[in-house]
């Protein structure tokens, strides 16, 4: 009995080891399931938090140059609408001008066909109050042929004159009325341009007034703070190489001239003379100055390469010494509009943030010329004038060459 127990109990031992035995694999490979499941969901999960980051930096960069790029289309519109407004306004000045002389041809025929009306109101009075009477018998009692012949010629003359003063009259009469028509057309003609002009200065204001509130946005922001202040040193970068092409551009022309036998310029070596001494391109509150400005709220440090002055938009801009000018832009970054002027020997002066300029590329300028106008086109300091002086491709402190 008991050996009968003893197999029974060994059976069972038996087949409980095979069937673990048997089992073991299929438990190790539902774990192993089980891992890789965890560690794809895990890598998903790590994908979807990677794609939301990408996508937020996406918005965010979006978010920081927003400020900037309408900043730039309010400039664009601002510069494009001051044109046309200037261009209204000189024509509305030509069609006044225009009008003037309208007017004073107009009195002066009129005066003279009032004159003429007289004379013609005279001559048919004396007409009507002694008829033809007079003329038979002046032209019937003369004692002879040859003093009938003379008599005769004078009517025939007198008779020459009335038809050459009535056709004057009437030729008066007609200048008179094409003065009066022209008169008109121009008079329409500056109510049109004064229309036009008002709806400039409206749109003008319109965009000031957004051009305000976008730079209010970028002072006020710290992301378009900075994102304004990488627009300006990528704007000074390449203010930067852009002299180093005129630098290199003004050797070459140097050296052929000198191969030709030529001075380099008629201005060579006045420009480093005057250090110290160059009148101010325009008076005004200093409000940059040259070297790094760290912002006071940011803390966000930024170079400036010349000087900044507070003026009225529209105050002229005054070149500081004789030169030629190299370059205009009427919207180079942040700069706005601007003009370099190059004074020889490497010495180039250059006005930014203009509102209009006066002068074209090679034209030659000479120390106190005004050139342009002042204004605050990619400006954040409102309405300055940036001002540079550059030794070829370095910076120098403008207010050590001023007076």
């Amino acid at each position: 009995m008991r050996r009968a127990v003893r197999f029974l109990v060994r059976s069972a031992a038996l087949a409980v080891l095979a069937f673990g035995l048997l089992g073991a694999p299929t438990v190790q490979a539902e774990q192993s399931d089980s891992l890789e499941a965890q560690k794809r969901a895990e890598l998903d999960e790590i994908r979807r938090k990677a794609a939301e980051n990408r996508e937020a930096a996406r918005q965010l960069a979006g978010k920081e140059k927003s400020a900037m790029t309408q900043l730039r289309r309010t400039e664009r519109d601002l510069t494009v609408t001051r044109k046309r407004l200037r261009s209204y306004r000189e024509r509305h000045k030509s069609l006044g001008r225009q009008l003037d002389v309208a007017r004073a041809q107009l009195q002066h025929s009129s005066f003279t066909l009032q004159q003429q009306r007289d004379r013609l109101s005279r001559r048919l009075r004396n007409l009507y109050k002694y008829g033809g009477a007079e003329e038979i018998e002046f032209l019937l009692s003369p004692r002879s042929f040859a003093q009938l012949l003379a008599r005769w010629d004078y009517m025939v003359m007198v008779a020459e004159r009335d038809r050459m003063l009535l056709e004057d009259v009437l030729a008066q009469k007609d200048l008179v009325q094409a003065d009066q028509q022209r008169l008109e057309k121009n008079i329409t003609q500056i109510q049109v341009n004064t229309k036009r002009e008002t709806a400039a200065d409206r749109r003008l204001a319109s965009l000031r007034t957004e051009r305000a509130q976008t730079v209010k946005t970028i002072q006020t922001q710290r992301e378009a703070y900075e994102a304004a202040a990488a627009e300006l040193e990528k704007t000074a970068r390449a203010t930067q190489r852009l002299i180093a092409g005129l630098e290199a551009k003004r050797r070459e022309e140097a050296n052929r001239a000198r191969s030709e036998g030529r001075a380099p310029q008629p201005y060579t070596g006045n420009f480093a003379q005057g250090q110290g001494q160059l009148e101010w391109p325009l008076r005004g509150r200093l409000v940059g100055h040259f070297g790094n400005e760290t912002h006071p709220k940011w803390g966000t440090v930024t170079t400036n390469n010349g000087i900044d002055i507070a003026a009225v938009i529209g105050t002229p801009v005054r070149v500081v010494a004789r030169g030629r000018v190299d370059y205009v832009s009427e919207d180079f970054g942040t700069y706005g509009q601007m003009v370099i002027v190059n004074h020889g020997d490497g010495y180039y002066t250059l006005y930014g943030h203009l509102s209009s300029f006066s002068v074209s590329v090679g034209q030659e300028v000479g120390a106190g010329q005004v050139i342009a106008a002042s204004g605050d086109t990619g400006s954040l300091k409102g309405a300055v004038l940036h001002f540079e002086v550059r030794k070829g491709g370095a910076s120098l402190d403008p207010e050590d060459w001023l007076q």
